[in-house]
Formats: C-alpha cells, structure tokens, sequence
C-alpha cells in the first residue's frame, strides 16, 4: 500500500514510522524541505535506538527508512492509496492542499487529516469529491501511542471509516470511531482536566504542585493537569481550549483560562521554552507540594466530577460508543481508568451531588450536570 504524508513535523514523521514499520511504502511531503531532512535525521536516531534495545533488528530498520520516500512536490503523491495530512492548524492552508491534492491523485484515493479539533465535515465540503474524505487523528508521539480516532464527517462515504479501522488495527493501532463534533472524544472529554485544575490556581484555591500531586496520589495519574500541558505545550492546549470553545458557540463549560493566555502571551510554554508551570533549567528544583488531605480530596473529586460529566455526555449524545469512550481516554491520554467505570465504581450520585455543590457555589453553567448522569444517580 502506498501511503503519502503531508507534514514532516512530530506528527508526520511519526506516523511516516508507524506506515512503514507495517510495510507500507511512504512517500513524505512538506514545503520546508530542511524540515524533511531533520525530521528523517531525527528518525535514523530513533530507529538506531531502537536497535541498541534489541527492539528491532537492523536490517528492520534499515527496512523502515528505506520504505519513506522524501518527495519535494504533491506531485509524487499521484500513485498513493492514502494521503494523510499533518500540518498547521488551520482550515483555510489544509484546504488549499486538500484541493491540490485532488487534481493529483487518482479518485480511488483516500484523503485524511490528522486534525485534533477542526471539524472533518467542514474540511471536506470545499472538495470535489467530499465522501472520500476523513478524519485520522493519532496522538503523540504516533509510534508510541495506540489510539487513533477515525472521524467520518456527514459527507464521508458510509463504509469508510469501517476500512480505516481495519487498516489502524493492522498497523498495530487501537482504532476508535468518532463523531464529528468539536474535540472528537478525548480532547472534549478531556477539556475540564486542564480546565478545572487553571480555575483552583487562578482561585488561589490550590498550587500547580498541590494539583498534580492530588491527581498522582489520589487518581493513580502518570501526570497531573499542569505537568501534562508543560509536555504538551501550554500555546498548544490552550490553541485546542479555545477552537472547542469557540465551535461549540461559546459554551462555558469549555471557557480558557485566563491564566493559561498570560501563559502563551509570556512564550512560558512549558518543556520546548524551558519554564511554563515548572521551570526546566537545568539545576532547577521542583517545588515541593504542601500536602492538605481535605483539599486533595477537594481538588481530585472537582477534576475527576468534571471528567465523569464529560464522558456521560458523550455517550449521550452518540459521540462514541461505550467501549470507544472508555478506551479513547485509557490509550489517547493514560488515563488510569475509564471515566464511565470510575463513575460507577465512586457512585454516580456522588458524582451528582459534587457538581450539584459546584453549581451551588458558583452558579455557572460551567457546572450543569448531563441530562444522562442525573439518571444515572438514580439507578
């Protein structure tokens, strides 16, 4: 199968790897041809890496950078069974390729976008032939992380996604399908996670440290809310705050924070400056959290209430299946446990009665519980 890779960023020279260790041959574009020829360096380190662990032989190796191809026009595209599309996050420039793309490629072709927030249905009806478009979402870093959302948008062809699934799984992915609302499924359940914990900081109520050790000690958390987005990129998770925000007409449930936009404003965006919520220079020391069981118990159940809601809406509203919520959440972020479990494990009337408190206190409707989990409560 021959897949072509717009994009030769993380995103696009992970998932060039993910093809080609599955024997595709990968033809991978980008206009910034210096951008290629790092990002296949970068690649040679990480499958010689891989070697010295005995992970890979290497003649796989060798076998895995052979198979991509560094192509300097779309035109090399012509022959491609698949195009996926990884670059910058913005409707109008994917369109223009998208719409290049298909005077280039046979109409057999699958056209895709990795998009983590922008809706697939509005991507494809600017294309010629809009029902063999669809959304690829893998997370990062693509070798490393199993989930992959397949979208269809309202004009993808109806078996499509069914296809796609079938070849994430021979790629050794955990495919879940999607609906195409803003976020998917793990980047709107997952919004109150960084959401809820920016509000208790901007409050005074607790510190980034206090936070992220309550979610570590108390949820089992590989990283807490302000480590996380230090990883990912505070301009990043506040970028993807925002679009969820904004398409869903400005729903306060997915309000940004403005502590997190002095954040960007400042360029403290975590690991990639050196210093977003922790400072990453070199003899820098991690403050200690001052440990206060009660507010621990305070921050874990308004963080983890928050997510519980997210995920009991989304089943609600048919975004995903059950299966696909629980293992979204699990494999997309390392979430220790799925949301719909927890919820019944805790009880979802103590999820109902933490959010009714919330309600009470602030009188948002940040905090209006799901039609569904007020049911839920009552089973």
């Amino acid at each position: 199968m021959k897949i072509g890779i717009i994009g030769s960023g993380t995103m696009g020279i992970g998932i060039a790897q993910v093809a080609a260790t599955s024997g595709c041959a990968v033809f991978l574009y980008d206009a910034n041809v210096a951008q290629t020829e790092k990002s296949l360096a970068n690649l040679r380190k990480v499958l010689d890496r891989l070697v010295e662990k005995q992970k890979i032989s290497a003649e796989k190796s060798e076998d895995i950078f052979n198979k991509i191809k560094p192509c300097t026009e779309l035109q090399d595209f012509k022959d491609c069974d698949l195009v996926i599309e990884a670059i910058i996050e913005n409707k109008e420039i994917k369109t223009k390729v998208f719409q290049n793309l298909e005077e280039i490629v046979s109409d057999e072709c699958i056209i895709s976008s990795n998009t983590s927030s922008i809706s697939i249905t509005s991507l494809s009806a600017e294309l010629k032939n809009p029902k063999r478009f669809i959304g690829i979402h893998f997370f990062n870093p693509a070798p490393l992380m199993p989930l992959v959302e397949v979208i269809p948008g309202l004009l993808t062809e109806k078996n499509l996604a069914e296809e796609i699934v079938t070849l994430m799984e021979s790629w050794g992915k955990i495919p879940v399908i999607a609906k195409d609302v803003p976020g998917f499924i793990v980047n709107r359940i997952a919004r109150p996670f960084y959401g809820e914990a920016l509000r208790m900081v901007e409050e005074n109520i607790a510190t980034p440290e206090q936070v992220d050790d309550a979610m570590r000690t108390l949820g089992n958390f590989k990283m807490g809310p302000f480590e996380l987005m230090d990883l990912i990129g505070i301009d990043i998770n506040f970028s993807v705050t925002k679009t969820v925000y904004a398409d869903y007409f400005f729903d306060p449930k997915y309000k940004p924070s403005l502590l997190q936009q002095r954040m960007s404003e400042a360029k403290l965006h975590g690991r990639k400056t050196g210093k977003g919520f922790y400072d990453y220079s070199e003899n820098a020391q991690k403050p200690v959290p001052e440990k206060d069981e009660e507010l621990y118990h305070e921050i874990f159940m308004r963080i983890l209430s928050m997510l519980i809601n997210e995920a009991v809406e989304a089943k609600r509203l048919g975004i995903a299946n059950d299966q696909a919520i629980e293992l979204a959440m699990q494999k997309g972020v390392n979430y220790p446990k799925g949301l719909l479990a927890w919820g019944k494990e805790i009880g979802y009337s103590t999820i109902s009665e933490t959010l009714q408190k919330m309600y009470g206190q602030y009188q948002e409707e940040r905090y209006r519980q799901s039609p569904l989990l007020r049911k839920m409560s009552n089973w």
